[in-house]
C-alpha cells in the first residue's frame, strides 16, 4: 500500500491552505457566522476556481479525476480552516451519491453545476426515528401518473437552508426497514409542499427539518434506479466519514498548534508552561493521539477505492470509531491546557472543539460504528 503523496497532491494542500490564511482568518469566520447563509458564497466560487468542487468527479462530467486521497488531503485542510461552506454535504456526500448511483444522462446535467459551483445539493434521507440506521425510511412515494407523490419528515438535513434542490430518500414499497423499496428524488428546494425549519448547529454551520407533504415529482426526478437506493446510500455516507475523519485530523493539527502556541506565552511562577514536564507529555500525547488519527484517515481514505463495497463500508466504520476516540482526547486536552478560556467564544480552540463534537455525532456516533464493525467481522469470520 502506498502512503506517499504526489506532487500534484501536496501542491494542491499548499495552495489550499493559503487560499485559507490569507483570506479566511478566524474574525472574517466569525463575521460569516452572522449573515443569511452562515457561509461565505465567495469562497465556494473560489473553492470552484482551485478545482475542489470538482476534483472527485470524472473527467467526462467536469470534473478532475481525483481519487479519496485526494479528498482526504482537502479535507484534512479545510479542517484546519474550521470552514462553514457545505463542502462536505454538497460535494463529498451528494456529488458521492450522484456519481455512484445516477444514470450517465444525469450525471451528465447534475455534475458539472455541482464543479463550477452553481448548485448547491443537500441528503434528506434521515429521520426522526432512524438514529443512524440508512434503512429505516417511512418517508412515502405513492405513484401518480406518470410520476410519485412525496410525504414525510427528514431531519437533520446538513446545508437545508441553502439548498438548491433536496436528494430524498422515499420508500415505495416494503416494510420501515428493508433495505429494497427505497428509491432517491431529486426535489427542488422551492417545490410546492415542501418546507424547512431552519437552526444553526452547535458548530456554527446550518441545518433543518425538511417536511414534505404532497410533495408531486415527475417521472425525470427520479435519480438512479428505481427501489435501489440505500446501497449507495450506504455507500455515500462511508465516503462521508471517511472524509470527516480527515477533517477531524486537520482540526487536531491546529488544536495541537494552538495549545502550544499558548503554553509558550502563558507563564507561572516566572516560566512559561512549556517548561513544565507533565504539560510536555501531554501534548506529547496529542501529537500522537493526532498522528494515529491521520494514519487512519489516509487508510480509510485508500480503501474507499477498494472495488468491494463491504471492505468500503467497514473501514469508514473502523476509521469512524478510532478518529472520534482521538479527537476527545485531544479537544478535551486542548480545551484543559487553556484552562477557563479555552471555552471561551473569543477563543478559536473552543470553535474547533465544537466542531469535533459535532464530527462525533454525524452519520453514526462512535458506539455505533464499533458495533457495525464488530458485526461486519464478525460476518466476514463466518464466511
Amino acid at each position: 500500500m502506498n502512503f506517499n503523496l504526489t506532487e500534484e497532491q501536496l501542491g494542491l494542500e499548499d495552495t489550499l491552505q493559503r487560499f485559507l490564511n490569507r483570506d479566511y482568518t478566524f474574525d472574517k469566520r466569525r463575521a460569516l457566522l452572522a449573515n443569511e447563509d452562515g457561509f461565505s458564497r465567495s469562497a465556494w466560487a473560489t473553492y470552484a476556481d482551485l478545482g475542489i468542487l470538482a476534483l472527485p468527479f470524472p473527467e467526462e462530467f467536469g470534473g478532475l479525476d481525483g481519487t479519496a486521497v485526494d479528498t482526504y488531503l482537502v479535507m484534512r485542510t479545510l479542517g484546519k480552516g474550521l470552514i462553514l461552506e457545505p463542502y462536505l454535504s454538497t460535494i463529498v456526500l451528494c456529488g458521492g451519491l450522484i456519481n455512484g448511483f445516477a444514470t450517465q444522462a444525469q450525471k451528465q446535467v447534475l455534475i458539472p453545476s455541482l464543479a463550477s459551483g452553481e448548485s448547491l445539493l443537500a441528503l434528506a434521507h434521515y429521520e426522526p426515528q432512524s438514529r443512524y440506521n440508512e434503512s429505516l425510511v417511512e418517508t412515502q412515494a405513492v405513484a401518480q401518473g406518470d410520476g410519485w407523490v412525496l410525504s414525510g419528515h427528514k431531519a437533520v438535513v446538513l446545508g437545508a437552508p441553502s439548498a438548491d434542490h433536496f436528494l430524498v430518500s422515499a420508500r415505495l414499497e416494503g416494510d420501515s426497514l428493508s433495505e429494497e423499496g427505497v428509491s432517491l428524488f431529486l426535489v427542488p428546494a422551492d417545490a410546492s409542499g415542501l418546507s424547512i425549519n431552519s437552526w444553526v448547529n452547535h458548530d456554527g454551520t446550518r441545518a433543518g427539518d425538511v417536511v414534505l407533504q404532497q410533495v408531486k415529482v415527475n417521472a425525470d426526478q427520479l435519480i438512479g434506479e428505481q427501489g435501489k437506493a440505500i446501497p449507495a446510500i450506504m455507500q455515500a455516507v462511508a465516503l462521508a466519514n471517511s472524509a470527516m475523519a480527515a477533517e477531524a485530523t486537520g482540526i487536531m493539527r491546529s488544536l495541537i498548534a494552538a495549545t502550544l502556541e499558548y503554553l509558550k506565552t502563558r507563564q507561572q511562577f516566572g516560566v512559561p508552561l512549556s517548561t513544565f514536564q507533565a504539560l510536555q507529555h501531554r501534548l506529547a500525547d496529542m501529537a500522537i493521539a493526532a498522528e494515529q488519527a491521520d494514519s487512519m484517515a489516509l487508510r480509510a481514505a485508500i480503501e474507499m477505492q477498494n472495488q468491494d463495497p463491504t471492505a468500503r463500508l467497514r473501514q469508514a466504520s473502523g476509521a469512524k470509531t478510532y478518529v472520534d476516540q482521538q479527537a476527545r482526547l485531544v479537544g478535551q486536552d486542548a480545551v484543559q491546557l487553556h484552562g477557563g478560556i479555552g471555552v471561551t467564544d473569543e477563543l478559536d480552540v473552543a470553535h474547533y472543539f465544537k466542531r469535533l463534537t459535532t464530527l462525533s455525532l454525524m452519520f453514526g456516533d462512535a458506539a455505533y460504528h464499533l458495533q457495525r464493525y464488530s458485526d461486519m467481522l464478525e460476518t466476514a469470520d463466518e464466511q
